[in-house]
């Protein structure tokens, strides 16, 4: 039986639902679905493009390694990501002092990809595969166009929420 999560814009009020992958990334989902309900900052892509991304505490124990990995998202997927402290803190990035960015644990990103012609690689570092562990089946076009906001006037003070469904 298929299991669903709600992913929520909070401030702007703006939700979609996305269908787990349990077949091409049961490790993934499993370890999402656990730690769930999700919640944080939200910020927009700054290399990836068409993305929408928020960066919580590591909760994956094991982590689930790769399964289901790209490089090139589609409209509609949504990804996790792992990263050790090193590979996310750079000041460059611009992260506030309060981000997960900064923790000395690392960071989780649970990412959502809402346009075409995303390429997953960073300037700093290379190539930044994620696992794609599901798909959103509805309200892609609400979501896609409070993504859009969010690029034009700022995500200062938004929240991306994760929830099961």
């Amino acid at each position: 039986m298929a299991r669903y999560i709600t992913i929520t814009l909070d401030k702007r009020g703006v939700s979609c639902r996305a269908r787990l992958l349990d077949d091409e990334a049961p490790r993934t989902c499993k370890a999402v679905w656990d730690a769930l309900p999700q919640s944080g900052s939200a910020y927009h892509a700054k290399y990836a493009r068409n993305e929408v991304y928020t960066l919580v505490p590591p909760f994956a124990e094991p982590k689930p390694g790769r399964e289901n990995p790209t490089i090139t998202p589609i409209p509609g997927d949504v990804v996790y990501f792992g990263f050790e402290a090193w590979e996310i803190g750079n000041p460059a990035y611009g992260y506030d002092e309060a981000s997960e960015a900064h923790s000395d644990q690392g960071a989780t990103d649970l990412a959502i990809f809402y346009g075409r012609n995303n390429l997953l690689i960073n300037g700093d570092a290379g190539w930044v595969p994620g696992n794609v562990f599901a798909t959103i089946e509805e309200g892609l076009t609400e979501m896609a166009a409070a993504a859009q906001d969010l690029w034009l006037r700022g995500v200062e003070g938004e929240t991306l929420s994760f929830a099961r469904a």
